[in-house]
Protein backbone atom coordinates (compact mmCIF):
# COMPACT_ATOMS: atom_id res chain seq x y z
CA UNK A 1 0.00 0.00 0.00
CA UNK A 2 2.82 2.43 0.57
CA UNK A 3 4.50 2.76 -2.66
CA UNK A 4 0.59 3.02 -4.35
CA UNK A 5 -0.04 5.96 -1.74
CA UNK A 6 3.05 7.54 -2.46
CA UNK A 7 1.93 7.28 -5.96
CA UNK A 8 -1.17 9.22 -5.54
CA UNK A 9 0.61 12.04 -3.39
CA UNK A 10 2.61 12.45 -6.27
CA UNK A 11 -0.50 12.82 -8.39
CA UNK A 12 -2.41 14.86 -6.34
CA UNK A 13 0.56 17.49 -6.02
CA UNK A 14 0.86 17.22 -9.79
CA UNK A 15 -2.69 17.70 -11.07
CA UNK A 16 -3.57 20.56 -8.59
CA UNK A 17 -4.15 23.86 -10.24
CA UNK A 18 -1.86 26.70 -8.90
CA UNK A 19 -3.77 28.48 -6.45
CA UNK A 20 -3.54 31.79 -4.74
CA UNK A 21 -2.79 29.73 -1.20
CA UNK A 22 -0.89 27.36 0.33
CA UNK A 23 -3.59 24.39 -0.22
CA UNK A 24 -3.59 21.45 2.26
CA UNK A 25 -3.13 17.85 1.62
CA UNK A 26 -5.41 14.90 2.55
CA UNK A 27 -6.51 11.63 2.64
CA UNK A 28 -10.02 10.35 2.48
CA UNK A 29 -11.75 6.91 3.94
CA UNK A 30 -14.30 5.29 3.10
CA UNK A 31 -15.14 2.34 5.41
CA UNK A 32 -17.17 -0.35 5.38
CA UNK A 33 -18.98 -3.00 7.74
CA UNK A 34 -18.25 -0.84 11.00
CA UNK A 35 -21.21 -0.52 12.77
CA UNK A 36 -20.92 3.33 13.59
CA UNK A 37 -23.92 3.50 15.08
CA UNK A 38 -21.71 1.86 18.31
CA UNK A 39 -19.92 4.94 19.79
CA UNK A 40 -17.11 2.35 20.77
CA UNK A 41 -16.69 1.59 16.99
CA UNK A 42 -15.38 5.20 16.02
CA UNK A 43 -12.59 6.00 15.17
CA UNK A 44 -11.24 9.45 16.97
CA UNK A 45 -7.61 9.50 17.28
CA UNK A 46 -5.17 12.19 18.10
CA UNK A 47 -2.01 11.58 15.71
CA UNK A 48 1.47 13.41 15.60
CA UNK A 49 2.37 14.18 12.31
CA UNK A 50 6.26 12.98 11.92
CA UNK A 51 6.65 16.11 9.26
CA UNK A 52 4.40 18.46 11.11
CA UNK A 53 1.13 20.55 10.13
CA UNK A 54 2.82 22.45 7.36
CA UNK A 55 1.57 25.33 8.71
CA UNK A 56 1.29 27.34 12.18
CA UNK A 57 -1.97 26.22 13.63
CA UNK A 58 -3.75 28.93 15.72
CA UNK A 59 -4.04 28.39 20.14
CA UNK A 60 -6.13 30.21 22.39
CA UNK A 61 -6.27 29.81 25.88
CA UNK A 62 -8.72 30.74 28.55
CA UNK A 63 -6.18 31.92 31.33
CA UNK A 64 -5.81 34.31 33.72
CA UNK A 65 -2.92 35.37 36.25
CA UNK A 66 0.78 34.40 35.60
CA UNK A 67 -0.60 31.13 33.28
CA UNK A 68 -1.69 34.55 30.59
CA UNK A 69 1.73 35.64 31.00
CA UNK A 70 2.96 32.29 30.13
CA UNK A 71 0.11 31.93 26.93
CA UNK A 72 1.31 35.41 25.72
CA UNK A 73 5.26 34.89 25.91
CA UNK A 74 4.26 31.44 24.07
CA UNK A 75 2.35 33.51 21.52
CA UNK A 76 -0.92 31.94 22.63
CA UNK A 77 -4.13 34.14 22.55
CA UNK A 78 -5.57 34.80 25.77
CA UNK A 79 -9.22 34.65 26.37
CA UNK A 80 -10.06 35.87 29.76
CA UNK A 81 -12.29 33.99 32.20
CA UNK A 82 -14.57 37.37 32.33
CA UNK A 83 -15.30 36.79 28.52
CA UNK A 84 -16.42 33.49 28.60
CA UNK A 85 -20.24 33.94 29.56
CA UNK A 86 -20.12 37.07 27.79
CA UNK A 87 -19.02 34.58 24.47
CA UNK A 88 -22.14 32.15 25.66
CA UNK A 89 -24.39 35.25 25.47
CA UNK A 90 -23.55 35.85 21.76
CA UNK A 91 -23.39 32.67 19.89
CA UNK A 92 -22.48 34.22 16.40
CA UNK A 93 -19.33 35.64 18.26
CA UNK A 94 -18.93 32.46 20.01
CA UNK A 95 -19.03 30.57 16.55
CA UNK A 96 -16.51 33.02 15.36
CA UNK A 97 -14.06 32.58 17.76
CA UNK A 98 -14.21 28.73 17.48
CA UNK A 99 -13.57 29.16 13.94
CA UNK A 100 -10.48 31.34 14.29
CA UNK A 101 -8.60 28.91 16.06
CA UNK A 102 -7.51 25.04 15.62
CA UNK A 103 -6.83 24.63 19.26
CA UNK A 104 -7.96 25.42 22.89
CA UNK A 105 -6.50 25.11 25.67
CA UNK A 106 -7.50 26.03 29.57
CA UNK A 107 -6.77 26.29 33.20
CA UNK A 108 -8.59 23.83 34.75
CA UNK A 109 -10.90 25.78 36.88
CA UNK A 110 -12.38 27.70 34.09
CA UNK A 111 -13.55 24.34 32.35
CA UNK A 112 -16.88 23.75 33.99
CA UNK A 113 -17.32 27.39 33.03
CA UNK A 114 -16.34 26.73 29.42
CA UNK A 115 -19.03 23.69 29.51
CA UNK A 116 -21.84 25.48 30.21
CA UNK A 117 -21.98 28.47 28.34
CA UNK A 118 -19.36 27.26 25.19
CA UNK A 119 -19.77 23.55 25.15
CA UNK A 120 -22.60 23.80 22.52
CA UNK A 121 -20.44 25.71 20.32
CA UNK A 122 -17.03 23.97 20.95
CA UNK A 123 -18.59 20.60 21.53
CA UNK A 124 -20.15 19.80 17.93
CA UNK A 125 -16.38 21.35 16.51
CA UNK A 126 -14.49 18.65 18.30
CA UNK A 127 -12.74 22.10 19.73
CA UNK A 128 -13.69 21.87 23.52
CA UNK A 129 -9.89 23.02 25.30
CA UNK A 130 -7.42 20.67 27.04
CA UNK A 131 -6.93 21.04 30.93
CA UNK A 132 -3.57 22.72 31.29
CA UNK A 133 -2.46 22.08 35.17
CA UNK A 134 -0.85 24.47 37.09
CA UNK A 135 2.60 23.32 37.18
CA UNK A 136 2.52 22.72 33.33
CA UNK A 137 3.33 25.55 31.09
CA UNK A 138 1.11 26.06 28.43
CA UNK A 139 3.99 26.49 25.17
CA UNK A 140 4.72 22.81 26.08
CA UNK A 141 1.09 21.60 25.32
CA UNK A 142 1.04 24.18 22.64
CA UNK A 143 4.65 23.01 20.80
CA UNK A 144 2.96 19.53 20.26
CA UNK A 145 -0.36 20.83 18.96
CA UNK A 146 1.59 22.38 16.39
CA UNK A 147 2.44 18.97 14.91
CA UNK A 148 -1.18 17.06 15.42
CA UNK A 149 -4.21 15.96 13.71
CA UNK A 150 -7.39 14.97 15.18
CA UNK A 151 -9.10 11.91 13.11
CA UNK A 152 -12.55 11.67 13.76
CA UNK A 153 -15.28 9.50 11.97
CA UNK A 154 -18.25 9.95 13.92
CA UNK A 155 -21.22 8.30 12.64
CA UNK A 156 -20.53 8.72 9.26
CA UNK A 157 -18.29 5.99 6.86
CA UNK A 158 -16.37 8.79 4.99
CA UNK A 159 -14.13 11.02 7.20
CA UNK A 160 -10.96 13.55 5.72
CA UNK A 161 -7.76 14.21 7.50
CA UNK A 162 -5.06 16.73 6.48
CA UNK A 163 -2.15 15.75 6.65
CA UNK A 164 0.30 18.66 5.58
CA UNK A 165 0.40 21.52 2.96
CA UNK A 166 1.62 21.33 -0.51
CA UNK A 167 4.67 23.78 0.42
CA UNK A 168 5.84 20.33 2.18
CA UNK A 169 8.38 17.87 0.57
CA UNK A 170 6.72 14.86 -1.41
CA UNK A 171 8.73 12.78 1.26
CA UNK A 172 7.57 14.40 4.63
CA UNK A 173 4.10 14.05 3.09
CA UNK A 174 4.61 10.83 2.28
CA UNK A 175 5.82 10.36 6.04
CA UNK A 176 2.76 11.85 7.38
CA UNK A 177 0.53 10.29 5.20
CA UNK A 178 1.47 6.82 6.01
CA UNK A 179 1.24 7.62 10.07
CA UNK A 180 -2.29 8.53 9.70
CA UNK A 181 -3.45 5.53 7.26
CA UNK A 182 -1.70 3.15 9.59
CA UNK A 183 -3.00 4.70 13.03
CA UNK A 184 -6.82 4.42 11.27
CA UNK A 185 -5.82 0.80 9.97
CA UNK A 186 -4.80 0.03 12.90
CA UNK A 187 -8.01 0.81 14.85
CA UNK A 188 -10.23 -1.07 12.07
CA UNK A 189 -11.29 -4.78 12.95
CA UNK A 190 -10.17 -5.77 9.85
CA UNK A 191 -7.53 -3.26 9.18
CA UNK A 192 -7.24 -2.50 5.42
CA UNK A 193 -10.11 -4.98 4.84
CA UNK A 194 -12.77 -2.64 6.80
CA UNK A 195 -11.42 0.12 3.64
CA UNK A 196 -14.05 0.91 0.80
CA UNK A 197 -11.48 3.30 -1.23
CA UNK A 198 -9.16 5.67 -0.58
CA UNK A 199 -7.97 8.85 -1.59
CA UNK A 200 -4.95 11.25 -1.61
CA UNK A 201 -5.98 15.23 -2.56
CA UNK A 202 -4.94 18.50 -2.23
CA UNK A 203 -7.81 21.28 -0.68
CA UNK A 204 -9.32 21.74 -4.49
CA UNK A 205 -7.64 19.47 -6.37
CA UNK A 206 -9.01 16.50 -8.04
CA UNK A 207 -9.09 13.48 -5.90
CA UNK A 208 -6.49 10.49 -6.93
CA UNK A 209 -7.82 7.17 -6.25
CA UNK A 210 -5.84 4.47 -4.26
CA UNK A 211 -6.94 0.93 -5.16
CA UNK A 212 -7.40 -1.11 -2.42
CA UNK A 213 -7.38 -5.08 -2.67
CA UNK A 214 -9.33 -6.85 -0.27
Amino acid sequence: MEGKINQAIKDALESAPKRKFVESVDIAFTIRDVDLKNPNNRIKEEIRLPSGRGRVLKIAMFASGEAATKAKTAGIHVITPQEIEDLGGNKGKAKKLANAYDFFLSEVPHMGLIGRYLGVVLGPRGKMPRPVPPTLDPAIIAAGLQSTVVVKSGDKMTFQISCGTVAQSHEELRANVMEVYNRVTSKLERGVGNIRSLYIKTTMGPAQSVEVIN
